[in-house]
Parts: C-alpha cells; sequence; structure tokens
C-alpha cells in the first residue's frame, strides 16, 4: 500500500482528500505545517507529499525546497504536489522551481487529485 504524507491546515480539505485516497487503497498520514512534514520525514517513508502552499511555521514552497535539499536521497526524490486556493499567484514554473511535480488548485478536484496521485506513485 503506498503511503501519502498530506499537509493541509484545513481540516475539512485534509478530511476528505484522506477519505478520497483511502478509499482508492492509499494509506494516508496528516500533518498542519511544513515542519511537520519534515518530523514526519525523519521518522519514517512516504512515497508522497501533497503539501498546501499556505500553512503556518513552515509554508508549501518552503517545505518543498527543504525537502529537495535533504541528505537522504530517496526522500529528496520524493514526488510532491503542491495544493493551492491562489493558484493565480504562482506559476507551474513557480512550483516546479521550489520542486514539486505538480498542483493541484484549490476546490479540489477529486478525479484530477486521485489521477495525480496514481500517476506519480506508480
Amino acid at each position: 500500500m503506498k503511503k501519502v504524507l498530506i499537509a493541509e491546515d484545513s481540516s475539512v480539505i485534509q478530511n476528505l482528500a484522506k477519505k478520497i485516497l483511502e478509499f482508492q487503497n492509499f494509506e494516508i498520514h496528516s500533518v498542519k505545517n511544513g515542519q511537520q512534514v519534515l518530523d514526519a520525514l525523519d521518522k519514517e517513508d512516504f512515497d508522497i507529499l501533497l503539501l498546501d502552499i499556505n500553512m503556518p511555521v513552515m509554508d508549501g514552497m518552503e517545505c518543498a525546497k527543504t525537502v529537495r535539499n535533504l541528505k537522504d536521497e530517496k526522500k529528496a526524490k520524493l514526488p510532491m504536489i503542491a495544493i493551492t486556493g491562489n493558484a493565480r499567484n504562482y506559476s507551474m514554473e513557480d512550483f516546479k522551481e521550489a520542486g514539486f511535480d505538480d498542483m493541484l488548485a484549490k476546490p479540489l478536484n477529486f478525479d484530477a487529485l486521485v489521477a495525480q496521485v496514481k500517476a506519480l506513485t506508480e
């Protein structure tokens, strides 16, 4: 079973994404900010990271850049999807530069969420 780490400070979105992906047989772990992502990566392995851009403590952009610079090469290469409510504030190039493989705009399209997670974890 593939392990997904979702970093999202909105518990509504976190729970919806969790339910949708669990239904597709993914194992879901959730945290509320970028620092918690780094703490979780220290302790265990994941197959993909879903990072909200606007989070307290450490935002998604900062978190993605930090993950890409991790000493553990396997973890530094993890697929990452940006989740953003302000898609117009960033270009796909901004996300790619931060290290993201793809992005999803809010409100989340759950078919797209499932398709992207599956595509990046196969």
